[in-house]
């Protein structure tokens, strides 16, 4: 992946300049924190053994409720709102999974569908405006030389990895994606952890639905259509396997830089959003198969 991506910076580079600028690699970097932050919480849940299609509504979800809370009680309060609804959806998510033993992907299937609906129930199908505008420096906003969006990425990749790394928490989703039944039998409380899981991905999504909500300064209950998808496929695309126990932060930052650099040096010379969009679906295809064919050969 580490080649792949120095590949993919050299050819867009070398097709349009202005892909080095300092004003392009700030905006690709802005823009990939929201599929990081995604592409973080799917990965606990993809090395768990399960699935999480719901990240993408609950952006919509969190902004609407963001949005709404700000206005009515202030920043803090708004911003502490929104980060706790993606945590609330996850825990919604994980008790269905691990209670009512509902497969992963229908449970996170019919969030998907009811977050969305949700978000366009409480803002009645429109954007909310009037939000503080000290809120933009949350999107928009530079810490140092870096994008704050960038910054909270990062310094959510670092709790990302020590948890997984560093815990026993780590360990258990490591161990139930490897074999859930063996988790079971070693005495592992599997119920307990896959509702943490769940919940962790909510939240990270709920940070998410946050900073895009501070980038376009409004709850919109359209928000993060697909992304779901984007998400799922930086896991994969970095070498995570989708059955689980195989992969982590490193290997999905490797597929979100992948994602983000091959969209942004797309959109730089001109490739239609169509195109990019079946470019992104081979290589997820291709990846896929890749590990599949080096699983077969082990």
């Amino acid at each position: 992946m580490p080649a792949v991506i120095v590949g993919l910076a050299i050819v867009f580079g070398a097709i349009n300049p202005n892909f080095w600028s300092v004003t392009n690699l700030a905006n690709v970097s802005r823009q990939m924190s929201i599929l990081a932050l995604l592409a973080l919480g799917q990965t606990f849940a993809i090395l768990s053994g399960g699935i999480d299609l719901s990240v993408g509504s609950l952006l919509a979800l969190v902004s609407v409720v963001c949005a709404q809370r700000m206005k009515e009680f202030g920043l803090a309060f708004g911003i502490g709102a929104g980060v706790l609804a993606g945590g609330f959806a996850g825990l919604v998510n994980g008790l269905i999974i691990a209670r009512a033993r509902v497969p992963a992907f229908i449970a996170t299937l019919g969030m998907l569908v009811t977050a969305r609906g949700a978000a366009l129930v409480l803002s009645g199908g429109l954007p909310i405006a009037g939000l503080p505008r000290e809120f933009l420096t949350l999107g928009a906003g530079y810490l140092g030389p870096f994008p704050i969006p960038t910054v909270i990425a990062i310094v959510a990749f670092a709790l990302a990895h020590v948890i997984l790394s560093r815990t026993r928490f780590g360990r258990y989703v490591y161990a139930m994606g490897s074999n859930e039944e063996a988790a079971v039998l070693s005495g592992i409380n599997v119920a307990k952890y896959k509702m943490l899981v769940y919940i962790t991905s909510g939240l990270f999504a709920g940070v998410a639905g946050v900073i895009l909500t501070a980038r376009v300064i409004s709850g919109q209950p359209t928000l993060g259509e697909v992304q779901e998808l984007y998400s799922i496929a930086a896991v994969v695309i970095g070498g995570g396997r989708i059955s689980g126990g195989v992969g982590g932060v490193w290997t999905t930052l490797m597929g979100v830089l992948v994602l983000g650099i091959l969209g942004n040096g797309l959109n730089l010379v001109q490739v239609s959003s169509y195109i990019q969009n079946i470019v992104i679906g081979a290589i997820i295809v291709g990846a896929v198969w890749i590990d599949l064919a080096r699983e077969r050969r082990q």
